[in-house]
């Protein structure tokens, strides 16, 4: 199994707090990336933060930014998409800032199913429609 997958895989099912409260390993996935969590809210979207915590772990380049097209800067356009490699979606409209990133798990004829976070609240799996994609991004290893 692709490592990025297996680590991702690790924390599958792990939810978002209902109320005031912020899950714990959530605040650590933004603490040892260095961002301040003083100023999150409890609805920040942690989609982003979440790839660039696995990549990390795994030892592959990351993105330094919060935002889910920040990933559309971070590793190469691959010839053939393969599991493990990011995927961008645009969110809202193609034209917004707005964005999600995910883990490609697998493809079908309409959809990729990606691995990643905030759908749901949760880490999860989930099918999106590939008009939504605005690229894949295969990371490359640090060193």
């Amino acid at each position: 199994m692709n490592m990025l997958i297996s680590i991702a895989l690790s924390q599958y099912g792990l939810k978002e707090v209902k109320g005031s409260k912020d899950h714990p390993q959530i605040i650590n996935y933004f603490t040892s990336l260095g961002f301040d969590t003083s100023r999150l809210k409890e609805e920040t979207s942690w989609c982003s933060v979440f790839i660039s915590w696995v990549a990390y772990q795994a030892g592959y380049e990351k993105s330094n930014y919060l935002t889910a097209r920040s990933w559309l800067a971070v590793g190469v356009s691959p010839t053939i998409p393969k599991q493990g490699d990011v995927v961008v979606l645009w969110r809202e409209s193609p034209d917004s800032w707005k964005g999600h990133v995910g883990f490609l798990v697998k493809e079908s004829k309409r959809y990729v199913y990606l691995l990643g976070v905030n759908e749901g609240k949760s880490v999860s799996i989930k099918a999106f429609p590939k008009k939504r994609i605005i690229a894949y991004r295969k990371l490359r290893k640090n060193g």
